[in-house]
């Protein structure tokens, strides 16, 4: 099931955010630091190297782009052991005069896949409801920042 919210600003705009690695920790709930971003970031194979948790109990590890169509959609493995590794999709639609973006992610392995289903959707579904009112914050002030504005 997918969490999605209209954004007031273009999909590039969206794009734009998505695109530099380094604000990673500003809008997805949990991410608490960028310890490197791979060149190329974000082509197909490109990883950000990033920390969860709060100190001192931060986790290192990676999220890696699968899929990518740019300025429509992008699929990202992220990595978050010991809990296990979630397939996150992004999706980013032109309506009316924003976007429609929305979030699908699920538990692909790890043992967070023992969480019964209904429960994970819904806890997700709260953080993926934070991670898009972040990620509009970011983008829509991006917007509202522009020399067209």
């Amino acid at each position: 099931m997918a969490t999605q919210r209209w954004f007031n600003c273009s999909a590039e705009q969206v794009w734009d955010v998505l695109g530099d690695g380094w604000l990673y920790p500003l809008w997805v709930v949990g991410a608490s630091r960028i310890r490197d971003v791979d060149d190329g970031w974000p082509a197909e194979g490109r990883k950000i190297h990033h920390s969860f948790g709060v100190w001192p109990l931060m986790i290192d590890d990676t999220t890696e782009v699968v899929e990518i169509q740019p300025d429509q959609r992008i699929v990202l493995e992220a990595r978050g052991w010991p809990v296990g590794t979630a397939r996150v999709e992004i999706t980013i639609r032109p309506d009316g005069n924003g976007s429609l973006v929305s979030i699908a992610e699920d538990v692909s392995s790890g043992p967070a896949q023992l969480v019964p289903q209904p429960i994970r959707v819904a806890a997700m579904d709260v953080r993926n409801k934070e991670t898009l009112r972040r990620l509009a914050y970011l983008a829509e002030g991006r917007a509202d920042a522009s020399p067209s504005s």
